[in-house]
Parts: C-alpha cells; structure tokens; sequence
C-alpha cells in the first residue's frame, strides 16, 4: 500500500482484524464471559515516524487527510478521535512519542458491530508499539485500546472487541473471562461454518441507548448489593425481578448471558451444533425481549436465518440498534443460505443487506 503523501521514512505496516462476537453479549462490561471470533476483514496502517512531534492521519476510507500536534488531542473530531484517542492515552501512560504520518485502510464495514474502531485502534497500537518501540504486550495493548473509547471518545464499552482485535483468530474462538483478563482458544467445529449478514442499519456505540444500558446496569448491581452482575447466579433472579422495571430483565439477560457462553464452551467442545444453535436463538431472544438492543430489520434477519434447512440457529451480534447478524451453519452451506436470507430480507425492508461472511 503505498504512501505517496507521506515523508520519506520507514514504513511500519501493521493490522487487526475485525470481530464477530460468537456469544456473549453486553457481559463485557458487567465483568463476565465473552466468545468473539476474529473475522478476515481486517485494517491496516502503515506508520512513518517523523522527527517533529507532528501527526498527520490520511484514511482512505474516508478520502481525507487531517492533522494535530501531539499532546494537544482534542475530542470532538469525528472519525479523528481514535487516532487522537490512541496518542493520548499512550502519552498519559507514560509512553515517549515522536509525530508520525500514518494511513489506514480498512475492510471492516464502520457500524455493523464488526468492531470497527477496535481494529483501527489495536492496528495503530501495533504500529506505533514496532515504530517506537513501546513495552507492553497484546494484554495491556486491548486495555489501552478499550480507554480510547471510554476515556477520550466517550464510549462506554467493555474490553471484548479490542482483546478479540488484539489475541483472537479466525479458527477458534476466544474464550474470555472479563474480569481476570484469562482467555483460551477453543476451536471451531470443522462441520460448522458462520455466517454473517450486515443489516444495513448502522449502530453506534457512543449513542444514547448503550450508555443507558450500561448505567441500568450499574444501577441494578448496586441495589442488589454487588459489584458486577457478574457476582450473581440464576438463583439470585427471583429478588431481581423484584427491581423496578427495566432493570430485573437487564439482570436477567445478563445472568443467562454469562450461562449461554459457558454452555456454548462446553457446546464447542463437544462439537454438538443442535445444542449451539439453540443457545444462539436463546440468545437473541434475550437481547431482543430482557436488553431490548434489536431493532425490527435485525429480528426480521435473524428469524429469516433461523428458518433456514441448514443454519443451527442465529442472533444479533454486537453492540445492538442496528449492525449485523451471526448465524451457525452446516459447513459448505453458509454461503447458500446467506444469500437466500438476504435476497428475502431485501424484498421486505428498504436496507440493503451485506453478506460479510462467509
């Protein structure tokens, strides 16, 4: 990828893949169990470091170039404040940083709770990690990611989608435990492919909706007397459905969240798609009737993959309001019934799906 706007320099090339997350969902954050897969899109940057203290950003994507001076990070630029957002958390680290010019290139569709940002902040960290040689490992790289979102874009999102950027792969899934940070690699059955279809509604996560679902959490940890919803069991539903509404069905799918992805471990394991796939559509169910997160074109996709012959069983995947679907398919007839899904889905709404995989 050439940088033909760029100061003569060595060129540091570095990548991140997007993220689907298998199961899971809204646990991050509440300190419990998460199971992303790393997808093929992916983005790429290409760091030239320079010996002013002058970074200068080109996205392709966006077809713009835009500059700042570092130590003077200022929120409110729009697609700019991941780029800003990761050199300000690296120098209040306490990392040393020279300027640098820096073009990035993505294929992960922005909104489609692929991840988006996390690939373009884990991406950059890499990059700046070789270009400077920074210390710290792919751990505390996802950690300095996440505090881009949540200390300068003003996100508040787990660590899920910038540990899965930073330590998954595309062949097994990535168990992760979000409170210890422990993680472990659990295979893919080989007779399963996913499939996932972008709805055409684009989320995003410094909207609204996700901080209100995050602070019903905290809230409802709170009057039960807990630090996380983590800390509670099944057996502890009873006095959380006693909570004012909404907040006993935000616990409860939190609850049976963190359940579905030891179970879905266990189903991974064992290699028992029946058992997968009914976790996933349980899934949905929660997300769309306890969290309330889908919108209408996302049921009406999911229920459409659920109908198929060959798929297992499907759910929203992501932040929610909008983004993408995952689906378990027979391995060899992901890419048939996607189509087919889509192709229905496109005569009912005015969106325009996107098969992003397989």
């Amino acid at each position: 990828m050439p940088i033909p706007t760029m100061r003569p320099g060595t060129a540091i090339l570095a990548r991140a893949p997007g993220r689907v997350n298998l199961i899971g969902e809204h646990t991050d954050y509440n300190g419990g169990f998460v199971l992303p897969v790393a997808i093929p899109q992916q983005t790429t940057v290409e760091v030239v470091p320079r010996e002013d203290f002058l970074v200068r950003v080109n996205s392709t994507d966006m077809n713009e170039e835009r500059e700042y001076d570092l130590g003077k990070e200022k929120p409110g630029q729009g697609w700019l404040d991941y780029v800003q957002g990761v050199t300000w958390q690296l120098l209040k680290s306490g990392f040393q940083l020279r300027g640098f010019d820096v073009r990035i290139g993505s294929e992960v569709p922005l909104g489609s709770g692929l991840s988006s940002s996390a690939a373009l902040e884990v991406s950059l960290l890499r990059g700046l990690r070789q270009a400077f040689k920074l210390q710290f490992d792919d751990v505390k790289l996802a950690l300095l990611g996440q505090k881009v979102e949540t200390d300068f874009v003003g996100a508040p999102v787990g660590v899920m989608d910038q540990m899965a950027s930073s330590l998954a792969d595309q062949k097994a899934a990535l168990f992760l435990d979000t409170r210890t940070m422990q993680h472990e690699r659990v295979p893919l059955p080989e007779g399963m492919e996913l499939v996932v279809i972008d709805s055409g509604v684009a989320h995003q996560h410094a909207a609204g909706d996700y901080k209100v679902r995050r602070a019903e959490c905290e809230k409802a940890a709170s009057m039960l007397g807990v630090k996380e919803l983590r800390d509670l069991t099944g057996a502890d539903l009873p006095r959380a459905m006693a909570l004012p509404e909404p907040l006993g069905r935000r616990v409860r799918h939190v609850v049976t969240e963190n359940a579905r992805v030891l179970a879905m471990v266990e189903a991974l394991r064992a290699e028992d798609l029946p058992r997968l796939g009914q976790l996933l559509n349980a899934s949905h169910e929660s997300q769309s009737k306890d969290y309330e997160v889908s919108i209408p074109e996302i049921d009406l996709l999911v229920k459409l993959a659920q109908q198929e012959p060959d798929v297992y069983g499907a759910r929203l995947t992501g932040g929610g309001f909008g983004g993408s679907i995952i689906a378990a398919a027979k391995a060899g007839s992901g890419a048939k019934a996607a189509a087919h899904v889509a192709e229905q889905y496109a005569k009912q709404v005015t969106a325009k799906p996107r098969i992003l995989l397989p």
